[in-house]
């Protein structure tokens, strides 16, 4: 059975020592630019350079996010920084941007590529494409299910990677563009504001039918009970979102998951216990999914409810007057835990003090009626949520400052009289060195060097990350070794293992070249239309359709989210990249703006492998589409064959979720937010 990468997230540098003491085998981190997480602490230069030395002395990987949309002013410093990641020693890079990716992998040929979630890639024929184009690793979308996964990792050579805990997009990833819409703040470049974790209506018509509702608000993702699936079809790196969280989320939940993973190895089950789901609740929770990763029903999927932290509930208000808020337990409270109030409005507190029966106390326990200090006036049999627990935030930091991972070495010394001393050193990793003292061994006049004595200078590794697994000493009777050469030895081979085991990467760098047709400048009106309906075509060069429309006159549209492609003759357009892997052959092919091209690389890399035109980004501005034209004119010395979005409307957020299950079909449907701006909601096949 093959053990997984375990892959952890880190936002600081804090959150490192963590992942790492949790036992996680790799992490993901971002840059000050560049990263889909801007909001993050992350990571300046020179904190990356350190973070990759003290990854690889644990032998934990590090891979480093510049998974965002690059615009044609940004590629020169863009790729400077990808220069530095690779002289820094990082294992891998996860891009988002095709144009970028091949711009990469062109000039850095050896640069290990991972392909973030953010690419879309949520089918076979995406996975394949990817493969074939160089990627090490495809991290498929959220929404992929198990048995989807497990076609594909049949079917391909490719390392998948697979998102098993935390917070999920309701919208596919790479293919939300509300808050961009909204607010200017665009997923596709780090910057989303959440929209999806906002109140809305829900309106049938001009009528409600649902008030004031977190409606697009996911649950977390928790697949702890079907770890067993994953490790059993040969997932090779399983993955917990979190690089917005804190140090002590990133260690339990990494723990949990060491843990889970070790037990399945070693025993075919998962060993969990309720206790320790309690304490992953308590640390952070918004309730949790199985997600479409285990076909989760889709009532499950989203919490309506809240978009934050939900606790445990620790409690029932019973009484609330004169400044004091009494509470029958049914769990612990003590001084310094986080609580809250879910009333009509949510309060929260941090406990100052607790009485039972007028006295002061520091602990209270389940049956316990207390009283806490509380000017608000909270309804009876409120119920009274846990948010922090002290004594398990104290219990996790400790774990932390502690931090008892370590390395193990093999060692063997030999100590011959009259001969230099040799020492082998052997560790995890298969780095073996030999080191010869200067010093040769003496005969002892009165007081011999014993094997225990050499035992004891070389176990003292101090601050080091080894540990001393065996140790075969070949010693010589009556002989004296000074303590100070022995521990000179130790330093030297602390020293050189070190050396190898921060050792970069062969550093190779080639130029990028690419081969391109040749378009004559043209002006066409495009017209696209949803619904099955006639049309004037009079006033336009073409027209585009969805799939089903009958008519065979017309350029036909495959779908922005298409699990099982579908293989078509003729002029078609395509939205996401299984569907252009499978239509690559096809002699008239555009791509849809779901492709989110923003830069002349991207366009050249479509138009070498047979695009014809391409529609761009709909988040671009005039500017940036004026520079991706000059920039491609002046390095290629050719025309790309463009389109751009200037009126309609555009799908801002594409769901697997049906938001409107069970509702009838004769309606018009609209989600309304606090500001009273509406959207549509149209489903697949309405």
């Amino acid at each position: 059975m093959k053990r997984p990468e375990l892959l952890a997230p880190v936002g600081n540098i804090e959150c490192l020592y963590s992942a790492i003491s949790a036992g996680c085998d790799a992490v993901y981190l971002s840059g000050k630019l560049y990263g889909a997480r801007s909001y993050a602490g992350n990571f300046s230069d020179e904190e990356i350079v350190s973070a990759t030395k003290y990854c690889h002395l644990y032998g934990v990987k590090i891979y480093v996010t510049v998974n965002t949309l690059i615009y044609d002013s940004e590629v020169s410093n863009f790729m400077k920084y990808i220069d530095f990641l690779y002289r820094s020693g990082v294992d891998a890079i996860i891009i988002q941007d095709l144009g970028m990716f091949d711009l990469i992998h062109k000039t850095y040929p050896k640069l290990e590529l991972h392909v973030s979630t953010q690419m879309h890639i949520h089918n076979l024929e995406g996975t394949k494409f990817m493969e074939s184009l160089g990627a090490s690793r495809v991290v498929l979308a959220r929404e992929t299910p198990i048995e989807l996964i497990n076609n594909i990792k049949q079917n391909t050579n490719i390392e998948l990677e697979i998102f098993i805990h935390g917070a999920l997009c309701i919208s596919y990833s790479g293919q939300c563009l509300m808050s961009s819409l909204i607010g200017g703040r665009s997923g596709n470049r780090g910057t989303c504001a959440q929209c999806c974790r906002q109140p809305y209506d829900l309106l049938a018509g001009n009528t409600t039918i649902k008030n004031n509702k977190y409606l697009l608000s996911t649950r977390d993702l928790n697949s702890l009970d079907n770890i067993g699936k994953l490790i059993d079809i040969g997932v090779d790196s399983l993955k917990i979102e979190g690089r917005m969280k804190r140090a002590e989320y990133v260690y339990y939940v990494v723990s949990l998951y060491r843990k889970a993973i070790d037990s399945y190895i070693k025993y075919n089950e998962v060993r969990i216990t309720e206790e320790e789901i309690k304490d992953l609740k308590k640390i952070f929770n918004r309730e949790f999914t199985k997600g479409f990763l285990f076909n989760d029903l889709n009532k499950n999927i989203v919490n309506t409810y809240r978009p934050n932290h939900l606790g445990v509930e620790i409690g029932r208000v019973i009484e609330s007057k004169k400044g004091y808020i009494k509470i029958k337990l049914s769990d612990d409270l003590n001084t310094g835990d986080g609580i809250r109030f879910l009333d009509n409005e949510d309060y929260g507190m941090t406990i100052q003090t607790i009485f039972i029966n007028n006295k002061k106390v520091k602990t209270s326990k389940r049956e316990d009626i207390i009283s806490i200090k509380c000017n608000k006036n909270i309804s009876n049999n409120t119920k009274v949520v846990k948010t922090t627990d002290i004594n398990l935030m104290n219990r996790i930091d400790n774990l932390i400052k502690n931090n008892n991972r370590k390395v193990y070495i093999d060692i063997k010394i030999e100590c011959i009289l009259n001969s230099k001393i040799k020492v082998e050193v052997e560790d995890n990793q298969n780095n073996k060195i030999e080191i010869l003292s200067d010093y040769i061994v003496e005969k002892s006049l009165n007081n011999p060097t014993t094997k225990e004595d050499i035992i004891k200078q070389l176990s003292k590794l101090g601050d080091s990350v080894y540990i001393i697994g065996n140790i075969d000493i070949k010693i010589d009777e009556n002989i004296f070794i000074p303590v100070k050469v022995l521990n000179e030895l130790r330093r030297a081979f602390i020293d050189k293992l070190n050396e190898l085991r921060c050792k970069t990467k062969e550093y190779i760098k080639e130029n990028y070249n690419i081969e391109l047709p040749s378009f004559e400048k043209t002006k066409l009106k495009v017209l696209e239309i949803r619904d099955n309906y006639n049309t004037s075509t009079n006033n336009y060069d073409e027209v585009i359709v969805p799939l089903d429309y009958e008519s065979n006159i017309y350029r036909k549209k495959l779908l922005r989210v298409n699990e099982q492609p579908i293989e078509m003759n003729g002029m078609i357009m395509v939205g996401e990249l299984g569907s252009l892997y499978k239509n690559i052959n096809n002699k008239d092919i555009l791509t849809d703006f779901s492709l989110n091209v923003t830069n002349s690389y991207t366009v050249a890399f479509l138009h070498h492998i047979g695009v014809n035109r391409i529609t761009l980004s709909i988040e671009m501005n005039e500017y940036q589409i004026q520079k991706l034209v000059s920039s491609y004119t002046s390095r290629y010395n050719k025309q790309p064959n463009l389109e751009v979005i200037v009126d309609g409307y555009i799908e801002s957020m594409i769901l697997k979720y049906n938001l409107l299950e069970n509702l009838a079909n004769d309606k018009k449907y609209y989600l309304r937010d606090k500001y009273n701006n509406k959207f549509e909601v149209v489903r697949k096949n309405n």
